[in-house]
């Protein structure tokens, strides 16, 4: 009997060795975990690939410095951005991050950070068009991302009703090329993407006055996640305050645009 007790004691002995070092490596994991972002690549100057490939960008360099901060690996994933909600509830991906514009709507079906980057939706035309006010698109052919804001802005426009053809793209790059080969009078995109493609192609574009909608960009986490939240927002917090997030936004834009 005495045998039989030892060796059950040395059992429940080893079986709590075993489940201690299982919750530290289950721990050690967690901590570690590689965070999956969901992005447009083809979103300059936010997140798009350069003359070598890479995925470079504002909202890349933004990311990583953010996830240097929480002490964890970041991966980026170029998605179809008309499914990015679905993406992030299936836990495809972790974050929704790349010129991410936090609407009401959206906030149903997802947690935002607080906003980052203020933006609007703009119209633009070929340099030479005689477009030169909203109330010029009537009758004409225009075009967008599908399932952006841009959509949500111009559908909130009384100009909408008046427009010929409203042509849904799967990403900017793809309307811009149809607007300069003359497929397309206009396009609504982010001012901050036009303001970018303008310095690299110049004379080619021009931006109407007024402006569609202004806006202000977030980054998306899984409802229910507030963990992941509230550690991504302390981040971003110590990034504005050491300066982190300043020196970023003066790499891509030529001056401080993070918002406090």
């Amino acid at each position: 009997m005495k045998r039989i007790a030892a060796f059950v004691l040395l059992i429940a002995a080893v079986f709590s060795v075993l489940t201690a070092c299982s919750g530290k490596t289950t721990g050690s994991k967690d901590k570690d975990k590689t965070l999956v972002i969901g992005i447009d690549d083809k979103f300059a100057p936010l997140g798009f690939r350069d003359e070598n490939n890479n995925i470079v960008g504002f909202d890349i360099d933004y990311a990583k410095a953010a996830a240097k901060k929480m002490g964890q690996k970041v991966k980026f994933q170029p998605i179809d951005w008309s499914t990015k909600e679905s993406e992030l509830s299936s836990g495809r991906i972790d974050l929704i991050w790349n010129g991410y514009t936090i609407t009401d709507e959206r906030k149903q079906k997802v947690l935002f950070t607080k906003p980052y980057l203020k933006n609007a939706q703009v119209v633009v035309t070929k340099a030479d068009s005689n477009i030169t006010k909203l109330a010029d698109l009537k009758g004409k052919v225009v075009g967008l991302q599908s399932l952006s804001s841009a959509a949500d802005a111009l559908n909130a426009n009384p100009i909408k009703s008046k427009i010929k053809t409203v042509t849904e793209f799967k990403d900017n790059v793809l309307a811009l090329n149809d607007l300069k080969s003359g497929r397309l009078d206009a396009v609504v995109i982010d001012e901050v993407v036009i303001d970018y493609y303008m310095t690299k192609e110049k004379n080619t574009f021009k931006v109407l006055d007024e402006s569609l909608a202004p806006e202000e960009y977030g980054i998306g986490v899984k409802k229910g996640n507030e963990k992941l939240l509230t550690k991504l927002q302390k981040a971003l917090d110590e990034m504005n305050q050491d300066g982190t997030a300043a020196e970023i936004s003066k790499k891509w834009f030529g001056e401080n645009k993070v918002l406090n």
